[in-house]
């Protein structure tokens, strides 16, 4: 008699995972890189005298293909149930919350001729956007988290019954 046969569904859904990928943390890493897309085109696209035109935006710039490189790179480390990857989705969800405070914010607040460099709808746009990319790479370095912590288990307790 086979050691799968006395397996329950939810020792089989476990067992599943060694030949599998996380998908779903992959996936929310992925649609995280879309609404940071999202927003920095937003920004990009608005052209308000010259207040875009600072380091600001030029390290905005670098930072959001930083961003992508990295996201990705966590996209593809959690496939496999790394949780080092998990750790730098928590990271890089931070720093996208801290940004709603620096570009956004401040162009919201800035006039250039009497006018408003960012308005009240791109402003929320902005805000949302990095906030669901946030809350996209907590939720897969969460979701990853447990799977990796479920299936080192499983495994573990394989090789004891094994000995």
């Amino acid at each position: 008699m086979s050691e799968l046969e006395n397996l329950t569904p939810a020792e089989i859904s476990r067992d599943r995972m060694r030949f599998t990928r996380n998908t779903a943390s992959s996936r929310l890493a992925i649609l995280a890189i879309l609404f940071d897309v999202f927003f920095f085109v937003s920004i990009y696209k608005s052209d308000v005298g010259t207040y875009y035109y600072t380091i600001l935006i030029g390290a905005s710039i670098i930072y959001n293909l930083v961003f992508m490189l990295l996201t990705f790179l966590s996209s593809e480390g959690v496939k496999n149930y790394q949780t080092g990857y998990s750790y730098l989705m928590i990271a890089l969800g931070v720093i996208q919350i801290v940004r709603i405070f620096i570009i956004p914010t401040d162009a919201h607040a800035a006039f250039v001729e009497d006018v408003q460099v960012m308005g009240d709808g791109q402003f929320l746009w902005c805000v949302v956007c990095l906030a669901l990319s946030a809350l996209c790479l907590f939720a897969g370095a969460v979701i990853n988290l447990k799977k990796a912590s479920a299936l080192r288990s499983h495994i573990a307790s394989l090789e004891a019954s094994k000995a």
